[in-house]
């Protein structure tokens, strides 16, 4: 096959002779193929970083969308991955080959595990929300969808499915360890995060060429009203009564420590269960969550916590709520959540992230602003957050104790009045 060497232009692609390959002089690796037809095909070529074999990479045919100069740009990104240790090619064979609904969340969660699947703040996925994924890849997308083919996965299909999720067609009980049992239990709040996900699943497929479209684009999901929910005060006491019953019938005591510690500080329950002590400072009341939902997390903490965690036996390693079975092992607290709940009789729709969002609403009940409140939880929305805990630290700790002191009130547990927080004199 001859080849030229020229700038890609529209008239050199119009001009551009059968059986013939026209390379870039502008983008190292960058051509035009024709061969007998009159269809014109860009592509790119590259050696893998690793000084892996020669890749010939298709951008796609001459014609909307891939002008010359989109191509280019195209072939720009590929040249770019490359030279960061990717192979495109490689990447997408992998894909094509992935025939199956089940196949591509298998290939999904490949690339979440070695951190090529980047959030909203340019980060890998932690490795809970890729847990997450994949119980719920596991429990709902494939028993449902995974024998399906990708390609031929359509709207129809996909609202088909987030219903027989609400409608509980994947309810079951899933052992998850040697001890551990999971209730999968369906629902429109499942429903809605599933096909959140399945969309991302899609979005994965069209960029690795899987398929043309996202067939999740344009579902109208159910809303998802566990932010709504707060506890009332009957709860609130109904939760602190339960909460000393499980003392008083030997539940693990790790375990009502850190469901304590989350009506007590608002926090989210995976930075309670991945508390280790050397984020704590306890003299200066604060804690520093180095991995959060938010990144690295600066927090204030209340009297109230400061002495329950204080009371906290030191264990081998350094989590302050261990799991029942040493070795380091993170709490299994949802279960224990379950059992207080039962307990207490509280309702099935409240959950432990339910106490989070009880936090917050009480801090707004006793008045604090916006960006007091967002410090006190963890929230990294304005970026005053993040210096707020520096530039008005007794603020925020008059504020966690009023909050602290409030939720103890409201769930039974006798406690002496906080010591006033003096407040810094103006500047």
């Amino acid at each position: 096959m001859a080849s030229e060497r020229k700038r890609i232009g529209k008239r050199n692609i119009d001009a551009l002779a059968p059986n013939t390959v026209l390379w870039d002089t502008a983008t190292t690796g960058f051509g035009a193929r024709r061969q007998r037809s009159s269809a014109i095909v860009y592509f790119v070529k590259y050696r893998a970083k690793d000084g892996g074999q020669q890749r010939w990479y298709k951008i796609g045919r001459h014609g909307a969308p891939w002008t010359a100069e989109a191509a280019r740009d195209e072939a720009v990104r590929v040249l770019g991955a490359v030279a960061n240790g990717d192979d495109p090619a490689a990447v997408r064979e992998a894909a094509r080959n992935a025939k199956t609904v089940s196949e591509l969340c298998d290939l999904y969660l490949a690339d979440a595990d070695a951190g090529r699947l980047l959030t909203r703040r340019k980060r890998g996925k932690k490795a809970s929300t890729i847990a997450n994924d994949r119980g719920r890849i596991e429990r709902h997308i494939k028993p449902l969808l995974g024998r399906k083919a990708v390609g031929a996965i359509s709207r129809a299909d996909v609202e088909r499915f987030m219903h027989d999720v609400a409608e509980g067609k994947t309810a079951t009980r899933v052992k998850t360890g040697r001890f551990g049992l999971a209730r999968v239990d369906g629902g429109k709040s499942a429903a809605a995060r599933v096909v959140g996900l399945l969309g991302a699943i899609f979005s994965y497929a069209v960029r690795q060429g899987l398929c043309a479209a996202n067939p999740v684009h344009g579902i109208i999901k159910f809303a998802d009203g566990r932010r709504d929910r707060r506890l009332t005060d009957d709860e609130y006491a109904a939760l602190g009564a339960a909460l000393r019953q499980g003392e008083a019938e030997g539940i693990w005591p790790p375990a009502l420590s850190a469901l304590r510690l989350l009506a007590l500080s608002g926090w989210r329950s995976g930075e309670a269960i991945n508390l280790r002590r050397p984020e704590l400072d306890l003299a200066r009341r604060t804690a520093r969550l180095g991995d959060t939902k938010s990144g690295e997390s600066i927090r204030p903490l209340s009297r109230a916590a400061c002495d329950l965690l204080e009371a906290m036996p030191r264990v081998p390693g350094d989590r302050v709520f261990p799991a029942t079975r040493g070795d380091d092992l993170p709490l299994a607290l949802e279960k224990f959540w379950r059992r207080v709940a039962k307990l207490g009789g509280l309702p099935r729709d409240i959950s432990m992230h339910t106490l989070r969002h009880s936090y917050a609403s009480l801090a707004a009940d006793l008045g604090f602003s916006e960006p007091t409140i967002a410090a006190l939880v963890g929230h990294r929305g304005h970026t005053v957050t993040s210096r707020y805990v520096h530039a008005a630290d007794t603020v925020l700790l008059a504020a966690t104790d009023a909050v602290a002191n409030r939720t103890a009130e409201l769930m039974g547990d006798v406690r002496q009045s906080a010591e006033v927080v003096p407040l810094r004199a103006a500047q």
